[in-house]
C-alpha cells in the first residue's frame, strides 16, 4: 500500500513552465528534453490546426527544473539551418525595432555604421501575440486559451502597418540628411524578441547588431533594456546598445573609447573585433581595469596589455587606467565615463548560465540601465 501511494504521488507532481515558444520550437525543445530523460508536455495549441502561429508553453515536473535549465542553456534552434555560404559574416547591420523612439535612435546609429562599414541594413521586428503573457512564473496555475486565427491576423496586420510607419519616418530622415541613404530591408517574425534576434544572428551572422535602450532613466524591469541584455548574453555577434540620451550617435564622431579588461585571453580577440569598427578613425582608447583596491600587479598587467596593443596598432593612442571601485561597479564606470568624456564603453563578455545571469548580472547588463554612454559588447570567442 505504501509503495502504491508513493507511485501515485509522483504523477501528481506540480508541472512548471520552463519555456514559451512558437509551435515548432516548442516541439524541438520537448524532443530535446525527453531525449535527456525529462518528460515534457506542451500546452496552449490547437491540435486540430496546430500550424497556426501561436505561443505555446513547454512544461515539466518541478523536480526536473534545475537539470532542464542547464540543457536549455545549450539549445541552439538555428542548428542545422546554416548553409556553407551563410557561415561567413554577412555584410549586414541588424537593427531590431519595436517602433518606439528608441528604434529611431538605433536606426540613426545603425544606418551610419552601415555606411561606414559598407553594409546593408536589416530592420527586424519580432512580435509576441498578446494572448499569452510574455513572462510566466514557473509555478503558474492559470489556463491558457487557444489562439484565434483571426485575432492573430489582426496582430500581424497591425504590426505590418507599424513597420510601414517606421519606414516612412526613416525615409523622411533620409530625405532630410539626418540618416544616410543605405540599402535596407524589413522582416517580421513571430516569437519572443530576444529569442528571434539571437536565432537570426546565428543563422545570418550579421556584422553587428544595433539596439536602442532607455539608458539612465530605465528601471530594472524595463522591457527594451531586458531584451537588449538577453541578446548580449546569447549571441556572438557584436552588439551596440545606444541609449536614448547618447550624445554621440556615430562611430566616426567618437574620440574616446574605454575598453574594459580583466586580463582574459578572449579580450585580445575582442579588441581586434572592436578595431574593425574603429580602425579608420583617430580615437583614443583607455585600457581600463576596475578594482576595489590598488594592486601593483594590476598596473603591471595593464602596462603589458597596452604594449601589446600599441605594437599591433601603432597609429592608436592608448592609455591604461586603474579605476578604483569605491561605489557600485556601474556607478564607478559611469562617473569615469562622464569625467573623461568617454563616447563608448567596449567590453568582452563570456556566456554565463542562467543562474549567474539572475543572481550576479554582468556589467554590460547593469550599464544598460544606468548609463547614457553607448556600449559595444563582444562575446568571447
Amino acid at each position: 500500500m505504501g509503495k502504491d501511494k508513493k507511485d501515485s504521488s509522483s504523477y501528481d507532481e506540480k508541472l512548471v513552465t520552463v519555456a514559451i515558444h512558437t509551435y515548432d520550437k516548442a516541439h524541438i525543445l520537448k524532443s530535446i528534453l525527453e531525449s535527456e530523460g525529462i518528460p515534457a508536455v506542451i500546452h496552449g495549441i490547437k491540435l486540430i490546426d496546430p500550424v497556426i502561429p501561436g505561443n505555446v508553453r513547454v512544461r515539466i515536473n518541478e523536480s526536473d527544473l534545475p537539470r532542464a535549465l542547464q540543457i536549455i542553456e545549450d539549445v541552439d534552434f538555428s542548428s542545422g539551418m546554416e548553409s556553407e555560404n551563410q557561415k561567413k559574416t554577412k555584410k549586414e547591420i541588424l537593427i531590431p525595432v519595436d517602433f518606439s523612439d528608441y528604434s529611431l535612435v538605433a536606426c540613426e546609429f545603425g544606418f551610419r555604421l552601415a555606411r561606414d562599414m559598407d553594409c546593408k541594413v536589416k530592420l527586424l521586428h519580432a512580435f509576441f501575440t498578446p494572448f499569452y503573457p510574455a513572462s510566466v512564473p514557473f509555478g503558474d496555475t492559470f489556463t491558457l486559451q487557444t489562439t484565434d486565427k483571426d485575432l492573430f491576423q489582426d496582430v500581424r496586420n497591425r504590426t505590418e502597418r507599424e513597420m510601414q510607419n517606421l519606414v516612412e519616418k526613416i525615409e523622411n530622415r533620409i530625405a532630410s540628411g539626418a540618416i544616410p541613404q543605405i540599402s535596407y530591408s524589413t522582416a517580421l517574425v513571430e516569437g519572443l524578441p530576444e529569442e528571434e534576434i539571437i536565432t537570426y544572428s546565428k543563422k545570418i551572422r550579421p556584422t553587428a547588431i544595433v539596439m536602442g535602450t532607455r539608458g539612465k532613466n530605465a528601471k530594472e524591469l524595463d522591457l527594451i533594456g531586458s531584451v537588449t541584455a538577453e541578446v548580449m548574453e546569447g549571441c556572438r555577434t557584436p552588439v551596440f546598445a545606444i541609449p536614448e540620451g547618447a550624445k554621440i550617435r556615430s562611430i566616426s564622431e567618437m574620440k574616446t573609447i574605454v575598453f574594459l579588461t580583466n586580463f582574459q585571453e578572449r579580450e585580445f580577440k575582442a579588441f581586434d573585433i572592436m578595431m574593425k569598427f574603429l580602425k579608420p578613425y583617430p580615437v583614443k582608447v583607455y585600457l581600463a581595469h576596475i578594482a576595489k583596491k590598488e594592486d601593483v600587479w594590476n598596473e603591471i598587467k595593464l602596462s603589458g596589455v597596452q604594449k601589446r596593443f600599441s605594437d599591433l596598432y601603432p597609429h592608436l593612442q592608448i592609455e591604461y587606467k586603474l579605476i578604483d571601485q569605491n561605489e557600485g561597479l556601474e556607478v564607478t564606470l559611469d562617473k569615469f565615463a562622464e569625467t573623461n568624456n568617454v563616447d563608448m564603453i567596449s567590453l568582452s563578455s563570456s556566456r554565463r548560465n542562467i543562474f549567474a545571469r539572475i543572481f550576479n548580472p554582468g556589467i554590460a547588463r547593469r550599464m544598460i540601465f544606468h548609463s547614457d554612454t553607448p556600449l559595444l559588447v563582444i562575446k568571447g570567442m
